[in-house]
Parts: C-alpha cells; structure tokens; sequence
C-alpha cells in the first residue's frame, strides 16, 4: 500500500493578523498534484485540520472544497484524525455517511478501536485526546475503578490505549497508526513545540517512542517539523505551510509511505507560494540597497529584527512604512535596543545639586544622552513655572 502522509494544515491560520488562506490554498494543490503523480493508495491527515476548535465561515468552506476535491472529484481514500486544535465534536457530524465514500475522519477515542481494512493494512485512526478521556472510556468499558484512578498522564492513558489495540491486529496484516501527539526518542528527552503551547496540561505532554512497538507505520501530526520524527518508522510530516518565525527555515513537505514486505519513505519539499523571510541587521544595513537589492522584494513576507536601534535617534519615524517601501508586506517588526553605557561621578552629592542638574542627570542616566540646548530651556521654563518666578 502506498499512501501520502500529512498533517497540521490548520486551515484558517493567520500570521499576526496576516491570513494564510491563499498560501494553505497552494500548497493542498501541490499535495495532490503529487498524490495524483504517485498513484497514491490514500491520504493520510494527522490532525489539525483546522486551526480553531469554531473555524470561520471561510475556513471550513475551504477545507470542505479540499475534501471534495481529493475524496469526491479525484477517488483518494482519506484517512483523517483530529488534532488538539480541533473541535472534536463538531467534526463528529456526519462521519457515518463520509465513511461510505471512503472519507474516513475519526475524532472521538473509541472510534480509534475499530480499524479501516484494507486488502493488505489495519489503519487505526487515534485521535488527540487526554488523560480524562481514557479514565471515562476505559471506566464505561468496565476496566476496574482502582486500575481507572491510575490512568493519571497521558502516558499511562497512551499504553491502555495501544496496548488495547494491539489485541485488534490482524496478522496477516501491515498494521498502520495515525495519531497526534509530541513524540519523543525517549522518555527523558523533550522536543521543542515551534508552533503549539509549551503548556503540559491537557496532555499536551511528550510520551516516548518506545509505546508505539508493534506497529509498522506511525503516522505523526502536532509536530510541525519532519526533523522531529523520533525513528524510521514514527515520522512526523510536520506542517505543509510556515506559520511562523522559528519555523521560516525549515524546509516544509510530507512523505510518501510504500508499504509492502518492508517500509520505505520519501520526504517530499513543498515550495511556498510567498515565502516568510527573517531579517536580523542594524537599521543601516536594512535600508542599504546593496543589500535590499539581494532579497525578494514584494514576493516574500518580511520578519525583521532591528539590531543595535537607537530608538531616540529616530524618535517620530515611521519605520514600518519606511520599511515597507523598500521590502513590501512586514508581518513582524522587532528591535534589539542599543545599549547605552552611563559613566557618573559617583561623589556627587544630590542634595548639592540644583533641580535642574538632577534632572540633567537623570536624562542621561536613562538615555545614555546630555539634555540638548531645547531640552534644557524647556526643563528652566518648567521650574521657573513650578517656582512661580517671573
């Protein structure tokens, strides 16, 4: 069986306040144009298809539109799961009747223990879900209370839960899981979340790749790099469009899986329609145009970072808009402040020292600059008002 495995397309992202639509748009028709290329057997989505639990109006036509396409207009068999960013429930509606198109989109735990036959694969579709959903399953399933109250991380969730399905497996068969979780190589060792909470709560908790035995194939989503894929067989595809700043060096794609006596798979590069370009040098530089010249002007999105920005000298400037002239769309504008180094007479005494000189003083404490000749006469014209002098 050969099949396309991707994931995290979170459909209705947008990139500070940027949308992503168009760029999403894209890269779905790369990935089929491929599909299509390749004869795929199926498509594979682990998770996050959307990127809010209550997408917009626009995002879920979309997607609707990516589902036709692939499943209705051009036959691909899709095996699809929810992610942590989706609304299981919602996406719930209707996965009865999609099945009989071979649209297949499990978004609830005990859907994950009745797995999609094939003439040569069992593909279990796992879908996120937490610690407290296992405890409620395996509780209404019978397991005993005391085994129950157990089930405390989503570790301990994860092995009743594969450890059940392992029971499910044909031998005759490959067997395949979709799931979508952070996996890492061991279980001592964290991965970097690029684009998702470093929170642990809600089992959002690295488990370790040695749970997963048994299995031919894993088929990752939530990581949004295929550099994060714990071992050959337990791959993350990671995202198919950058969604933000750490991730605008990363190459971004999906993999193609042959699936027969063995498994072998093939990291397919996606190449973006408008790519996010990061910027770090010191205002000089950005607005030299032997510099400038070398980047995609108008073709790309910009993230810059200021370096050494001596923001008092360009107190009143219109930096973005400056900026914006010479590269086109800014999605993020950031500085690294200059550092101004203050030397003092540490043997001044304040109280020997008249208001103004304090506040000279002060000035230049904080700025690292003296008062100029209009700062000055202001601060003289404020304390002859305060003193009531003429």
């Amino acid at each position: 069986m050969k099949f396309l495995h991707t994931s995290d397309w979170h459909i209705g992202r947008t990139l500070n306040g940027w949308s992503l639509l168009e760029e999403q748009k894209h890269a779905f028709k790369e990935i089929l144009a491929v599909a299509k290329k390749e004869k795929v057997d199926g498509i594979i989505i682990a998770g996050d298809l959307y990127d809010r639990t209550v997408p917009s109006a626009e995002a879920v036509t979309t997607f609707n539109q990516m589902l036709q396409e692939m499943n209705i207009k051009e036959n691909f068999p899709v095996y699809a799961i929810a992610g942590n960013h989706d609304g299981s429930r919602r996406l719930n509606y209707g996965r009865e009747w999609m099945g009989f198109n071979q649209l297949h989109l499990n978004t609830l735990l005990e859907e994950a223990f009745v797995p999609i036959e094939t003439e040569e694969v069992q593909i279990f579709l796992l879908p996120f879900f937490d610690p407290a959903d296992a405890r409620v399953y395996f509780l209404q399933e019978g397991l005993p209370e005391e085994e129950v109250r157990a089930i405390k991380t989503l570790s301990d969730a994860l092995d009743k839960v594969l450890t059940k399905i392992r029971t499910l497996f044909n031998p005759d068969k490959k067997q395949v899981l979709v799931t979508h979780f952070a996996v890492s190589p061991s279980a001592e060792q964290e991965i970097e979340l690029t684009s998702e909470t470093q929170s642990k709560v809600g089992g959002l908790a690295t488990v370790a790749v040695q749970q997963f035995f048994g299995f031919d194939y894993v088929a990752l989503g939530h990581i949004h790099t295929h550099h994060a894929s714990p071992s050959q067989n337990v791959r993350y595809s990671g995202s198919p469009v950058k969604f933000n700043i750490k991730e605008a060096k990363s190459k971004k794609g999906f993999y193609i899986v042959n699936i027969t006596d063995d498994v072998k798979t093939e990291f397919v590069e996606l190449q973006p329609q408008t790519d996010l370009i990061v910027l770090e040098e010191e205002r000089e530089k950005l607005i030299d145009s032997n510099f400038y010249q070398t980047q995609p002007l108008n073709q790309a999105w910009f993230a810059i970072r200021i370096k050494n920005f001596d923001r008092l000298a360009h107190a009143g400037q219109n930096l973005r808009a400056y900026l914006q002239k010479i590269y086109g769309i800014i999605v993020e504008l950031d500085f690294e402040e200059k550092e101004h180094v203050y030397t003092s007479d540490n043997k001044k005494n304040i109280e020997m020292m008249s208001a103004e000189e304090i506040v000279q003083e002060f000035y230049k404490k904080v700025t690292g600059e003296a008062l100029t000749d209009f700062q000055e006469s202001q601060v003289d014209t404020a304390f002859i008002r305060l003193r009531g002098e003429k």
